[in-house]
Order: structure tokens, then sequence, then C-alpha cells
């Protein structure tokens, strides 16, 4: 029976690992693409989208759209005082439209103008 049970196991954890999709590297730009300059944020907390937890959204063609391919907090601490659920950032980004969701192949932060000088 115990032997059943670490069998099972095995083929369970096997199986769940396998089934997990990988995000390609987002960090570096296709050169056969254009990249876009586009505003980037939380879509729930700086776009009002609906939806009850933080996920990044670009604003594309007049309107925002949530994003796959990248995870907000990937792009730093989405709640730290300039992390994506406080302020929109202007950002580097490749990607695509597809049924309404934005399809992000590439992206990279902008630096922040200082508002100081």
């Amino acid at each position: 029976m115990r032997s059943v049970f670490i069998l099972f196991c095995s083929l369970f954890f096997t199986a769940t690992g396998f089934a997990q999709t990988g995000v390609g590297n987002i960090s570096v730009p296709d050169s056969g693409k254009k990249i876009q300059v586009l505003q980037v944020a939380c879509g729930s907390c700086k776009f009002g989208m609906a939806g009850k937890e933080c996920a990044l959204a670009v604003w594309i063609k007049g309107k925002a759209r949530y994003a796959d391919g990248a995870h907000i907090d990937s792009l730093g601490d989405a709640h730290a005082p300039d992390g994506l659920c406080n302020m929109v950032r202007k950002a580097e980004v490749q990607g695509e439209l597809v049924d309404n969701r934005y399809k992000i192949s590439y992206i990279r932060l902008l630096p922040q103008k200082n508002k100081n000088k």
C-alpha cells in the first residue's frame, strides 16, 4: 500500500510539473518586431478594470487591456511607491492583441522623469 501511495505521489508531481507553461524571455526584444512605448499599470488599481487581483495591463488603441506573458511583479514590487499599482508608467513593449488581451513578448519599464529637477 505504501509503494502505491509513493507511486501515485510521484506521478502526480511529475504530471503537474510538466503541466506548467513557461514564460519566454521577456527581457530581450525581437529585432523583427516593432517596439511600442505604451502606458502600463495595474488594470484594477490604476485603469479601473474589472477584477479582484492586481494584474498587469497596457493602454493601447485608446483602451486598457489585460496583458499576458509578464506578471505585474516581474517589473518590480507592484505595491512600492513607484510600483504599477500606485502609478502608471511608460514601457517599451512588443506584443500583439489577441482576443482583447495583449500578449507581451518583450517589456522594459522606462526610467521615470525626475520631478524635482
